[in-house]
């Protein structure tokens, strides 16, 4: 077992500015199979999801920019960071102006991960670690980077957060035109050329657009 989770992340990674946005910087791993391969080791299993926290994916780097460059999105609102990995969304939605900003993951090292960072970056943000689908704790924004990688989960997610954005609700989605993407529901409001790591993408640069959930 890994007793301290933090202590794990701060041995493996570096804290680096974000490629996309770098007024944030965040503990990331230089590679995904090592430190996925001693997560496995050092927690005595096989088979685990991979290690989203410590790297900053396209779908967040581009919401982090938009959020960044268009405060007002999220200024004086209660925001939800959801699937939030390193917590950079979250991050910059508190960079923003957020009025409050909660970020959730089914990961408990995400958690950590979150908590380290939001220091790092000298903001306050709730982590927790669960499943939101299917609450509603009153979020006026709830923001998804990099959630349509598997069908089951962008079902899940799109299933749960279709009825908060017919309520009013501004839902967010950051993706670089993963397969199941629900482009019929989206609205596109930006498109950015992020840098990413080619170790977990095809490309070193992704064309990552971030969309408005409206139906």
């Amino acid at each position: 077992m890994i007793a301290d989770r933090a202590a794990f992340i701060r041995a493996n990674t570096r804290l680096l500015p974000v490629p996309h946005a770098p007024e944030i910087s965040l503990h990331l791993a230089d590679e995904a199979t090592a430190l996925w391969q001693r997560t496995e080791e050092e927690l005595g299993a096989i088979g685990l999801d991979p290690p989203f926290w410590a790297f900053a994916w396209a779908g967040g780097q581009a919401l982090a920019r938009y959020i960044l460059d268009h405060p007002d999105t999220v200024a004086g609102r209660h925001v939800l960071d959801v699937a939030t990995g390193s917590g950079l969304v979250a991050i910059a939605a508190a960079r923003a102006g957020a009025a409050s900003v909660q970020a959730v993951d089914i990961d408990g090292f995400a958690e950590a991960a979150v908590g380290l960072n939001a220091s790092a970056n000298a903001v306050t943000i709730a982590a927790s670690t669960g499943n939101p689908v299917g609450t509603d704790a009153g979020w006026e924004v709830i923001l998804a980077g990099d959630i349509c990688y598997q069908r089951d989960m962008t079902e899940a997610m799109v299933g749960w957060l279709a009825p908060l954005a017919a309520a009013g609700r501004t839902v967010l989605i950051g993706d670089p035109g993963r397969t199941y993407l629900p482009r019929d529901r989206l609205d596109r409001l930006a498109e950015y050329e992020v840098p990413v790591t080619r170790e977990l993408e095809d490309f070193e640069i992704k064309r990552t657009a971030v969309w408005r959930l409206v139906r």
